[in-house]
């Protein structure tokens, strides 16, 4: 009996697999697919390096670096495979089973100390999982560097950090290093901006940060941004597998990232071009045109359009001297092509400025040329009416007033013809006072301000008559008339800025959660309370820039002078962070020392 069951036993395994098909096919729910499982969400695991992170005395020549996985994988970004330091060429990459090979076209230096970072380069064949990130270090001599050096790259306008940044580091101290050479080591930057440059020599350097667009890891002025920081730099920690400067975190892990030293702030900025000429040049109608400069603060000595009296020509430059707009203040037909003649400094080959002619034509353009009036209806409002529009936005109205903007500069005005009343809740109507400014920066931009305090609950008219206003083309304006209500929402809130030891001249922004929009903005030069009314409940942010020429504009800086961009601070609450929440219904008044700030 014994031998009969051993002799069955080796078929009892199938006949279970069998019987189990068998009832499952007959008990199982017919209308839903089998499962695959739970999707895979770990990433690649490394299980063999060759040679080993740490080798010494690495050939020069036809280096190889073979990084095995625990699975097969793929190069996502291969730009994100970075040598420091960096060779003419990046480095290459191709796949061998479960390996990734990384060599490269050039000779490496000898006895110099490399890193080969991998971060943000390599993933899972399968699911797309990204590995986290590693940093190979070898040397061609006979010992690894072990100085580090971190910091944290940000945009100088809105502070926030800079992903994707080549930090550089350079031991020639020249100023003229970063646009000949390339670095003596690098790195990128991560989401927070934040930058770990390992196993350096101990040495002096000059550190820089450059937004590499056509990545050679050189500074190219006419089209990267820079930042530099403006003393020689030293490291002074050295290099322990246990140091949260040198981990891989994920990017998520917000305590972990912002628990790691940061030794050097830059501020990325996109420096004034250095050489001058006319870049640009368009005719928009049949009387306006404009011209654009490649640096600002162009200087001019004449201008002239052949043909054209010289009082009949209208100019207007921008803000920062580098954009011009033109118009001839002629109402007769112009000819298709307006020759422009501008006699203005600009730079020659050898990089100097000298005076210079330029003759620009100026073709109309085609659809104004091109198509003929032939009916009524083929006839705009522009062409026979003085254009302009009035911005009175509810929430801004008390401090901007009525923001009044011609298309085309006037020859005629008449603002004491406007009609300002306003009705009270009762509906009682009462006619009030104004004063006109014309706006100092566009001519064809004028401000009519209320005399009396604007109440909530009133209701405001500004009427604008009939033919009161005459443009360059001799055409007259509509009439029309804008209505304006304050904010009566109960769930409004207001914000009240103290701001103290005011020694300069500072522009104050109220922005958005994100910081990419100035909701309301004010310039000051004494101490002073700013009130920001009608806000929805939110987070918010202030900013504020140091005017040092006191020219209204935030200036950027330059590299050969070692000037950095104006400063900017972000008001910073007792709790450490840079939002200010509001709720609703809410007067919050929030006390800010400027030179605490900018000390």
């Amino acid at each position: 009996m014994k031998n009969r069951f051993s002799y069955l036993l080796p078929g009892i395994p199938v006949m279970l697999i069998l019987s189990g098909m068998m009832f499952s096919h007959s008990c199982a729910n017919t209308t839903k697919a089998p499962s695959g499982g739970p999707k895979d969400t770990i990433p690649p695991v490394i299980t063999k390096i060759k040679p080993l992170s740490g080798s010494v005395n690495v050939p020069v020549k036809k280096t190889k670096i073979e990084l095995t996985f625990n699975e097969y994988v793929v190069v996502k970004d291969a730009k994100s495979i970075f040598l420091s330091p960096p060779l003419e060429k990046a480095p290459l990459n191709k796949i061998k089973g479960k390996s990734v090979i990384v060599s490269f076209e050039g000779d490496l230096d000898s006895n110099r100390t490399y890193t080969l970072d991998l971060t943000n380069a390599i993933a899972d064949n399968n699911e797309g999982n990204m590995f986290p990130g590693f940093t190979y270090v070898f040397s061609t001599g006979s010992a690894i560097d072990s100085m580090l050096l971190t910091g944290i790259v940000q945009d100088c306008n809105t502070l926030q950090p800079v992903k994707g940044a080549t930090v550089m580091l350079y031991k020639d101290q020249a100023d003229s290093a970063v646009f000949l050479h390339r670095p003596d080591a690098a790195v990128k930057t991560d989401d927070w901006g934040y930058f770990c440059l390992r196993n350096i020599q101990d040495t002096v350097y000059r550190l820089y940060a450059i937004w590499d667009e056509n990545n050679n890891n050189k500074y190219d002025p006419e089209t990267e941004k820079v930042a530099f920081v403006d003393t020689l730099v030293r490291p002074v920690m050295s290099v322990v597998d246990s140091l949260p400067e040198i981990q891989k975190y994920d990017m998520k892990d917000t305590a972990s990232c912002l628990a790691r030293k940061t030794e050097y702030e830059l501020n990325l900025f996109k420096e004034v071009p250095s050489k001058q000429m006319i870049v640009n040049k368009e005719r928009m109608g049949e009387r306006t045109a404009y011209i654009t400069f490649m640096a600002p603060y162009a200087k001019i000595d004449s201008i002239w359009i052949k043909g054209v009296p010289h009082d009949k020509l209208i100019t207007q430059f921008n803000i920062k001297q580098d954009s011009l707009e033109i118009w001839v203040n002629d109402p007769k037909k112009q000819p298709d092509t307006l020759f422009l003649y501008v006699n203005y400094l600009k730079t020659d080959t050898l990089g100097m400025l000298n005076p210079f002619t330029e003759e620009i034509k100026l073709a109309k353009p085609r659809n104004k040329a091109a198509v003929q009036k032939t009916s009524k209806r083929d006839i705009k409002k522009e062409d026979t009416t003085a254009v302009f529009t009035v911005d009175a936005k509810p929430e801004n109205v008390e401090q901007s007033g009525f923001v009044f903007e011609f298309k085309y500069p006037l020859v005629e005005e008449a603002f004491d013809s406007l009609k300002f009343r306003f009705l009270n809740p009762k509906q009682q109507e009462s006619t009030g006072q104004y004063t006109v400014s014309r706006d100092s920066l566009n001519l064809r931009k004028y401000v009519v301000m209320p005399k009396q305090k604007l109440q909530a609950g009133y209701e405001y008219f500004l009427k604008v008559p009939h033919r009161k206003f005459k443009d360059i083309n001799g055409f007259y304006n509509d009439s029309t008339e804008v209505k304006v209500k304050l904010p009566n929402d109960d769930k409004l809130s207001s914000l009240t800025l103290v701001m103290g030891n005011v020694n300069n001249k500072y522009i104050v922004d109220l922005l958005n959660e994100k910081r990419d929009k100035v909701l309301r903005s004010f310039i000051i030069d004494k101490e002073t309370s700013l009130l920001f009314p009608y806000l929805k409940a939110g987070k918010y942010s202030v900013r504020i820039t140091e005017d040092l020429n006191r020219n209204g504009i935030v200036d950027t800086g330059c590299l050969l002078e070692h000037k950095q961009p104006e400063k900017v601070r972000f008001y910073k609450l007792s709790d450490g962070t840079f939002l200010i929440d509001i709720p609703e219904m809410t007067e919050l008044e929030q006390n800010i020392d400027i030179e605490e700030m900018f000390k």
